[in-house]
């Protein structure tokens, strides 16, 4: 592909709720740019922007996808992002490479809850929006009833400038309200409509979105403005230059409309984006630390090149690609950059522009333009690239932690050698999975924003690196403590036939504030216990409270404070004191009423308001309280605190209860304490299955 100036560059992400069309616009953009000789399809698994297995077989977009695409003499960075809200995530660390954001809405769902949090994204990033109203070929969909609830929850800044001709399966055509001119078209075509006369059932709606349009314009810009009042309306390249300023400084959302599956509008979306959303160079100056200090740095050519590492694949074949926004100067092929989080010096060997998994090499790319270069040595997602001797870093997208963890195990030996790596490579490319070792059960857990989410993730490992693997579900950490003062003897005394054992020790146990581990004081005065036995009662209680009391689980929150004993001059040693100190903390648990503490998560829920009565009486039913609620548009936020045990298998359940519809995340808030009736149960569990173990020993 030919080099592009940065005025001549849009970034457009596109983005909805799940199943809206995106993946079929941009396989119609394509096909109308000539980029593809046919129109691709989802349900045939041959699109260009789907082309992982996973999204193929499942029929959804899990991971962001770009396609560098020229209309126009324009070029078009065009990202098809995820719409589902377990993947989500990557929709928004893609979004940070975006100018603009074109969210696609259902015409016969309208807006959804992932419409809702994909407009918030964009207001994040300070994002121009548009509006893409799609299926309108579909039973049951209604242009204006889409228009209406849109404006609704967004506003009145949101209003048509392309209207439908006809509806459902008598849809062919579009009135571009701007110009007052209309457009049939052919479907399953090639997405370029050909000029009619605005049927005569349309051109008094045509009129008055027309009029309704230079009325927004003109009311975001005093010169035009004037003109107005003056004239009572506006030419057409005035309203073109008034709508290009209010789209780039967020005072109109326009509002199109087509079949993406038919390929019915497409070629007057490729026209809005070149011709209204804005190119780089007009994008508000991006935050950076430079040096020790922040700073703004507009994107320009005239500039020190920097590039900001958006999106890693772990490509089996091809190695790490790296996809990149060069936010300042002109990066050209070969050159040498320093990665600010790692220090290493990278040569950007062989630039490319993405078209899918396909790469098309380039010269060079200009300040604001998408590129993809591979194997670079130290360089992972949210990386900052720049000159040797400069000091400059974009700041990295936050994402929210893991929903949910499994515990992964290898099914054989082969695969154990071989999955730490293959995980830590699928790692490098997808920012919501965690993967580690739980030091109190010693699980391997593979922590993700859902259910779906780590079965993707175990499919990859096998079909990509052959490394078979098997889930379940964690356990739950589980804790124990004491909940009152016990005051006991620890002594242990053995004889044999040369030197005994003797250690005995007096101490005081008490409960401490949640959280604050285990204190240990020595309150011994006058050499009741030799002071170089003292640490060895402490090592015997700290390893009596590692193995639990009740039901094997770490003893934590209690104080120990050692304040008598006596010793043998002949049979004290330290292993006599550690066994001594270990009698008394199970003496001490034993009086000091002891009680099992459970993890407690901190839970936000996000639905539509329709569920909220559903969802509480859910939440009650899991143990859960409830710490707040608020509604934001039409979403409905819950926010709770609800023991872990009860969120195992909450993805699934709320997919059931919301159409999935709704999405959740959740992070560990405090330890408390499990009721009697749910402890009793744990302790006999623990206690049958040390039973199973004894008698297999035996």
């Amino acid at each position: 592909m030919k080099v592009f100036e940065s005025t001549d560059v849009r970034n457009v992400a596109l983005v909805g709720h799940g199943h809206s069309g995106k993946t079929s616009l941009a396989a119609g953009m394509i096909f109308a740019t000539g980029a593809s000789n046919r129109l691709t399809r989802v349900d045939e698994g041959n699109t260009i922007t789907d082309f992982d297995d996973e999204e193929i077989a499942r029929k959804m977009t899990i991971s962001t996808s770009l396609v560098a695409l020229e209309w126009k003499k324009k070029k078009l960075n065009v990202m098809d992002t995820p719409g589902f809200n377990l993947f989500l995530y990557d929709t928004k660390i893609s979004m940070a490479a975006a100018d603009a954001a074109l969210i696609v809405v259902d015409g016969c769902s309208g807006v959804e809850v992932m419409t809702e949090r994909v407009w918030a994204y964009a207001e994040d990033y300070v994002l121009p929006r548009a509006f893409f109203i799609n299926k309108l070929d579909r039973e049951r969909s209604d242009f204006q009833r889409t228009v209406d609830n849109i404006t609704e929850v967004f506003g009145r800044h949101c209003l048509p400038i392309y209207l439908p001709i006809w509806a459902e399966r008598d849809f062919c055509g579009i009135v571009d309200v701007i110009s007052l001119k209309a457009y049939k078209y052919t479907p399953d075509g090639d997405g370029k409509g050909t000029e009619i006369p605005i049927p005569d059932n349309m051109a008094d709606a045509a009129k008055a979105a027309h009029d309704a349009l230079i009325e927004m314009v003109a009311e975001g810009n005093d010169a035009l403005m004037e003109k107005f009042f003056d004239a009572g309306t506006l030419p057409v390249e005035d309203i073109m230059f008034g709508l290009h300023e209010s789209v780039k400084e967020d005072k109109i959302f326009p509002i199109m409309c087509g079949s993406a599956l038919r390929n019915i509008g497409t070629d007057l979306v490729m026209e809005f984006l070149q011709a209204f959303c804005p190119n780089p160079t007009e994008h508000p100056a991006l935050r950076a630390m430079v040096g020790d200090h922040e700073e703004f740095k507009a994107i320009t050519d005239k500039d020190h090149v920097t590039a900001y590492v958006f999106k890693t694949i772990a490509d089996p074949f091809a190695g790490r690609l790296s996809f990149f926004k060069v936010c300042t100067g002109v990066l050209r092929t070969d050159a040498n950059l320093t990665s600010m989080r790692s220090g290493s010096l990278e040569r950007l060997a062989h630039l490319s522009v993405p078209m899918g998994k396909t790469l098309q090499p380039v010269t060079e790319l200009h300040a604001g333009d998408i590129g993809v270069v591979a194997k670079l040595k130290e360089v992972l997602t949210g990386d900052t690239l720049c000159e040797k001797g400069d000091s400059i870093e974009y700041p990295k997208v936050q994402i929210p932690e893991p929903s949910i963890a499994y515990a992964i195990a290898a099914k054989s030996r082969n695969d154990e050698d071989r999955m730490g790596n293959s995980v830590n490579k699928i790692l490098e490319e997808d920012q919501g999975l965690r993967f580690y070792r739980d030091p109190q059960t010693k699980d391997f857990l593979l922590a993700g924003s859902g259910g779906q989410h780590i079965e993707v993730i175990v499919s990859r490992l096998k079909k990509r690196y052959n490394v078979e693997v098997e889930l379940r579900q964690p356990k739950i950490p589980y804790r124990e403590t004491i909940r009152g003062f016990a005051d006991v003897h620890g002594r242990h005394k053995k004889q044999t036939g040369g030197h005994g054992q003797f250690g005995d020790c007096k101490i005081k146990m008490e409960p401490l504030e949640r959280g604050k581990g285990f204190e240990y004081v020595n309150a011994v005065f006058g050499g009741a216990v030799p002071r170089q036995f003292i640490p060895a009662i402490e090592k015997g209680i700290i390893e009596a409270a590692a193995r639990g009391f009740l039901a094997g689980y770490p003893v934590v929150d209690f104080k120990v404070t050692l304040y008598d004993g006596s010793y043998h001059d002949v049979d004290s040693s330290e292993m006599a004191f550690k066994v001594a100190g270990r009698k008394a903390f199970k003496a001490g648990m034993e009086a000091g009423k002891p009680a099992l503490l459970e993890p407690v998560m901190k839970v936000e829920v996000l639905a539509p308001v329709e569920y909220a009565g559903d969802l509480m009486s859910d939440m009650n039913v899991r143990r859960g309280r409830i710490s707040g609620m608020d509604v934001k548009g039409g979403t409905q936020v819950i926010r709770a605190q609800v023991p872990m045990s009860e969120m195992l298998a909450y993805q699934n359940d709320l997919t059931s209860m919301t159409q999935g519809r709704a999405s959740f995340s959740m992070e560990f808030d405090h330890y408390d304490y499990v009721p009697g009736l749910q402890a009793e149960k744990i302790i006999a569990a623990y206690k049958a299955a040390a039973t199973g173990e004894a008698e297999e020993d035996e």
